[in-house]
């Protein structure tokens, strides 16, 4: 077998091996650089301006400047445990809580008591100086005058307590999940290998390259901002691509040993094939992760910038320090062996148990591909009636005290709840608030509760707003047609003829969401079309097949088709809740499709891009296709189902988790990558390539010829001893 010197996994492999001690070095000097900068260099974070969008985004730039923007705030809920509240006890823990807020850290004023319409319940607004207020103080003014009226309920919600609870929570969520993880990640190893060494190799290397990818990213915030979600996006992709490379490698490497070979002669040969692999997959998740930043949202584009950095950082470490910590190690990378899962892992020949399922697939192609086609179009069509909404209350865990308060708030007052802000600019003060003013009152006859409601304007003069509160929860279908009304009837009707130097916009939560899924519904077309046309280009250009660009594309389809549909059914339609612990919100929240959508393609196309390398390097020696179909799935599918379990497992965690946008992720990406690397890789891949036969796999110029019923323990890469 002859290498291309040219080829850059050889090449690397080559370096590494002559020259080990520099390439272990090397690499943790860039570990403990990369590492380095994350305690020097600031991290530059997402500000909430960066996150605005069309109209609603043009309304709060507009409102901010003119300093006209809500104070943040908490509100105390006094009703009472059971039956009637009496009026005297309500007041009285009212204006205990009132008082004691007032002095309080960080309370710039507390607003008069507000009794709720029909008198069960009393509100103390509490208007903070800050975003930055530690909410501790003021929870502890709520609970001693909680604890002072017993049969009374007095509890608090708002911007600070309800962020901080939110913020513990997810924070404590993700420090189960990466806790969790690490274990399970390390027994499937175990499980693969059978000895400690190389079960920790992909742990190792995948948990180096997300440390390197923290550090980078530090000063890579100053070219990209960095919103808050992307070190959790880096370690779940960094850790599934690290031990997913890592694990191709090691086990080509372990085959080629066990064939007879010399430690420098089986990694040479895992690197022109598994490294290979490598290399291409890893382009392919990149190009998948590059989609995200079609989108032109901060948010995307921070957890593209994150998860492109540390795949890169994973394909650099397999290609490099892999090989060279295995020419060090030599055989004793098989140990300490566990003695019964050693024996085990020897005693089932390579392709035994998926040679045999593989057996009727390969023998009955059309029956197995009309089969596994039914099943995968029935998962997938309810994704055509997903319906998606930004996060809300809704999404929220009921078991944070602060979100049961805050929802009990709103339905006790409307108010309180989604609002929309019509804002406008440029007219004279006057006209500006009589033009309003009618607004709000047409407003009234047309759904919105707008009782009270008051028009603010600018010390200026030249900006006025005015809040329009909705009688329905920001993820109902009617608080988004209210919004749409709004702009298209009621707004202009009474604001068009203030003359042609101003403006106005209609913002507010429901209006925000609306931009969102309007800018989403434009470009996702072209996020897809982005994704699969980039994918299926390097498909084409790695294997020279039109044919195979296009299986992957179609098969990559179905994955995202599976993945939608299963998000659909359980999330909007409830399909086991229970079991999850969640109350269904009606809708799959707005981003979690897109994420999916890139995060598998990207993912699955690794042990896509290994099987297909595999049946290749099989039909350059000289098979025919048909068994080199059946050979190459049957050789990969352990490495496969390992790779996938690792996965899956990761994945299944986050779907434990109580906050729902944990448990979306993880049902989503889990289950369609069980189904991915099972039916769809197979089943529907092997049965689709032995109907295309000869033709999906046109004969190199100069094929390899190796023998394939031996292989011989001959020299491979000579330079190397």
């Amino acid at each position: 077998m002859s290498l291309s010197p040219s080829a850059l996994p050889t090449r690397a492999a080559r370096w590494s091996a002559t020259h080990p001690w520099r390439a272990i070095g090397a690499w943790l000097a860039f570990v403990l650089v990369a590492v380095g900068l994350a305690a020097t260099v600031s991290t530059n974070d997402v500000l909430d301006a960066d996150y605005r969008v069309g109209e609603s985004g043009r309304a709060e730039a507009s409102i901010e400047r003119a300093g006209l923007d809500q104070p943040p705030s908490e509100s105390v809920l006094v009703r009472a445990r059971s039956g009637t509240l009496d009026a005297a006890d309500g007041r009285a823990a009212a204006a205990e809580v009132a008082e004691r807020m007032r002095t309080a850290p960080g309370v710039a004023g507390v607003g008069g008591v507000v009794p709720s319409a029909d008198g069960a319940a009393l509100l103390v607004p509490v208007e903070l100086s800050s975003d930055e207020v530690d909410a501790a103080p003021l929870l502890a003014v709520t609970a001693a005058v909680q604890a002072a009226h017993p049969d009374l309920l007095v509890a608090q919600a708002g911007d600070v307590s309800i962020d901080e609870a939110i913020d513990d929570r997810v924070g404590g969520d993700l420090h189960s999940a990466e806790f969790i993880s690490l274990p399970i990640t390390l027994v499937l190893m175990l499980l693969a290998f059978g000895a400690l060494i190389a079960a920790g190799l992909p742990v190792l290397l995948a948990a180096t390259s997300v440390a390197a990818t923290i550090g980078i990213s530090a000063p890579i915030s100053w070219l990209v901002p960095a919103e808050s979600t992307v070190l959790s996006m880096i370690v779940l992709i960094g850790m599934a691509v690290g031990v997913d490379y890592s694990l191709f490698y090691l086990k080509r490497e372990r085959q080629e040993r066990a064939a007879g070979r010399t430690t420098l002669d089986a990694v040479a040969i895992a690197a022109e094939t598994s490294g290979h692999a490598i290399l291409v997959s890893g382009g392919a998740v990149i190009a998948a992760l590059a989609g995200l930043f079609v989108l032109s949202d901060v948010t995307f584009n921070s957890l593209a910038t994150g998860a492109i950095l540390v795949v890169a950082v994973a394909v650099l470490g397999s290609i490099t320090v892999l090989p060279a910590l295995l020419v060090k190690l030599g055989r004793w990378v098989d140990r300490p062996r566990l003695p019964l899962l050693w024996r085990l892992t020897r005693r089932v020949p390579t392709g035994t148990i998926s040679g045999r399922i593989l057996g009727p697939v390969v023998r009955q192609p059309v029956a197995a591909l009309v089969v596994s086609s039914v099943g995968i179009v029935a998962l997938a069509v309810p994704a055509l009636g997903m319906r998606t909404h930004q996060a809300s209350l809704e999404t929220l865990p009921a078991d944070i005290p602060a979100v049961q308060t805050l929802r009990s708030i709103t339905e006790a007052f409307p108010a309180e709840g989604t609002a929309a802000q019509v804002v406008v600019t440029g007219a004279a003060p006057a006209d500006a608030r009589a033009a309003l003013e009618r607004l709000a009152d047409r407003a009234g006859t047309d759904g919105f509760a707008t009782d009270g409601v008051q028009v603010r304007t600018s010390s200026d003069g030249g900006t006025s707003v005015v809040d329009l509160p909705m009688p329905y929860e920001e993820s109902d279908d009617r608080a988004t047609a209210a919004i749409e009304r709004l702009r298209s009837a009621l707004a202009p009707a009474a604001l068009d003829r203030l003359g042609p130097d101003s403006s106005w916009a209609v913002g507010g939560g429901a209006a925000e969401s609306l931009d969102h899924d309007q800018q989403r519904d434009q470009r996702m077309p072209w996020l897809l079309g982005f994704v699969l046309v980039l994918t299926m280009v390097m498909m084409v250009l790695a294997f020279r097949s039109v044919l195979l660009g296009l299986v992957s594309t179609v098969l990559n389809l179905a994955s995202v088709g599976v993945a939608f549909g299963l998000l659909s059914i359980v999330f909007q339609h409830g399909v086991g809740a229970d079991l999850l612990d969640f109350t269904s919100p009606g809708f799959v929240i707005e981003w979690i499709p897109i994420f999916v959508l890139v995060v598998l393609v990207g993912l699955s196309m690794d042990y896509h891009v290994f099987v297909l390398s595999r049946i290749r390097e099989l039909v350059d020696r000289g098979l025919p296709a048909r068994e080199a179909v059946h050979r190459g799935i049957a050789d990969t599918a352990g490495v496969i189902t390992s790779a996938a379990a690792v996965m899956v497992s990761v994945f299944a965690i986050f779907a434990t988790l109580s906050m729902m946008e944990m448990k979306m992720m993880g049902v989503g990406l889990s289950a369609a990558i069980l189904i991915d690397a099972t039916v769809i890789r197979l089943v529907v891949l092997p049965a689709v390539l032995v109907l295309l036969g000869e033709r999906a796999w046109p004969r190199r110029a100069r094929p390899v010829h190796r023998p394939v019923a031996e292989e011989p323990a001959a020299p491979v890469l000579a330079p190397l001893r």
